[in-house]
């Protein structure tokens, strides 16, 4: 595997690492990193990355523009940015047109704000539909504690307006395969708000066999981090999954 790292991505001077597996390559998957939209950086990548591969998937993993200095959109647009940016480097991909963007907890609630308002992609010429599946991991679908708190909101209020990705379920016809995770102890109101996503997609009558949820067992996001008796990391070993059967 060949690392690839500090590349600049969009004009605000946000970076990206590239994981490049040592043969051909099968599929794409950007990840967005955790850490409350105020924490946390790309280096998450290297958990994973070594996981996808070995089974031709390359990884690239993003920063993207944090509170205190970042203010909501800044921080989704970063993330169609770099999306697009996978798109507009096909080559460095040896062409690889199976590209799929997923996120853990703050990464999460972002790929979601990137699956269901299509406004953010569509500014670069992506449909929803380009994409090949997105991995939704412990992400809140309502609108974010941090985006409460800077509109000075108690940061527990359940509120779904525009800057919520359930606010726009059920707007399109269609969307790519995904999968969700959510854990059994993970934070408070995250299971039952992940249950809402695909209760709320069912209600538009999507196929739900489309929309995967998968329950850990621990604590928010420990998989990220985790490995498996195998010694490979659990978090790998999920995306890897979800990714072959997709492509």
């Amino acid at each position: 595997m060949i690392k690839k790292a500090d590349i600049v991505y969009n004009s605000q001077g946000q970076l990206l690492d590239v994981y490049l597996p040592d043969g051909k390559i099968n599929a794409v998957f950007l990840y967005i990193h955790g850490g409350g939209i105020e924490a946390g950086s790309k280096n998450d990548g290297n958990y994973f990355a070594a996981v996808l591969a070995k089974q031709g998937i390359s990884t690239v993993s993003i920063n993207y523009r944090l509170y205190p200095d970042a203010k909501f959109p800044e921080f989704v647009e970063d993330c169609a940015d770099a999306v697009a940016w996978v798109f507009q480097n096909k080559e460095l991909f040896g062409g690889c047109d199976k590209i799929f963007v997923g996120g853990s907890s703050a990464g999460g609630y972002l790929s979601m704000m990137l699956c269901f308002d299509k406004r953010y992609l569509e500014k670069h010429g992506i449909h929803p539909m380009d994409i090949s599946g997105y991995v939704h991991d412990s992400g809140q679908p309502t609108a974010h504690f941090n985006v409460l708190r800077e509109k000075g909101m108690d940061v527990r209020r359940v509120v779904i307006d525009e800057t919520a990705p359930l606010y726009f379920v059920g707007i399109d016809q269609e969307y790519p395969p995904m999968l969700l995770i959510v854990a059994d102890q993970d934070m408070e109101n995250r299971y039952e708000q992940t249950v809402l996503v695909r209760s709320t997609m069912d209600h538009f009558g999507y196929d739900l066999s489309k929309a995967e949820l998968k329950l850990m067992h621990g604590r928010h996001c420990a998989h990220v981090s985790a490995d498996n008796e195998q010694g490979e990391n659990v978090l790998g070993t999920i995306v890897r999954d979800f990714i072959l059967k997709e492509i």
